[in-house]
């Protein structure tokens, strides 16, 4: 009787431990968020959100202030429409301008608000019109060679 009582707290225990792995893995995979906090809905269109995905931050001041909850692509504007669910506690003017950022070199993306100095402040449905899309790394590294190409042709061309 003894051993099937230490049976049932060794695997109770490593029950624990396991969904105790699976909430941090799915925690650190930006997969599950625990917020109870109440949000309000606001969209904004990008011409480019390079790498962003449906549950990346929405940070102020390195703040987590929001998620990202979808994005669609309109193909009237061509446009990618980004909505995000931002917490009620925190308040943006209306003039307010949204980046996307990369975290570190190659990092993840995530949305970057910075507040702008309008009296009104954002509420649910409204829509960003300030917007600066993503960096494309591809994009940059094509430019540099691009104009490295350039310079090598003028230099050769003046002798």
């Amino acid at each position: 009787m003894q051993a099937s009582k230490n049976d049932v707290w060794v695997g109770l225990f490593v029950l624990i431990g396991a969904a105790a792995l699976v909430f941090l893995a799915l925690q650190s995979a930006n997969l599950l968020s625990l917020s109870f906090q109440e949000n309000y809905k606001i969209s904004a269109r990008f011409d480019n959100i390079g790498g962003l995905k449906p549950k990346a931050a929405v940070k102020s001041a390195g703040v987590v202030v929001g998620r990202v909850e979808d994005i669609t692509f309109d193909d009237t504007t061509f446009q990618a429409t980004v909505h995000m669910a931002m917490e009620k506690r925190y308040a943006f003017p209306k003039d307010s301008s949204l980046k996307i950022l990369t975290s570190g070199l190659l990092g993840d993306q995530y949305i970057g608000i910075e507040a702008g100095a309008d009296d009104v402040n954002l509420a649910e449905g409204d829509r960003i019109t300030a917007t600066q899309s993503a960096v494309v790394l591809e994009n940059l590294i094509g430019q540099f060679l691009y104009s490295k190409a350039e310079d090598g042709g003028a230099a050769e061309a003046s002798k």
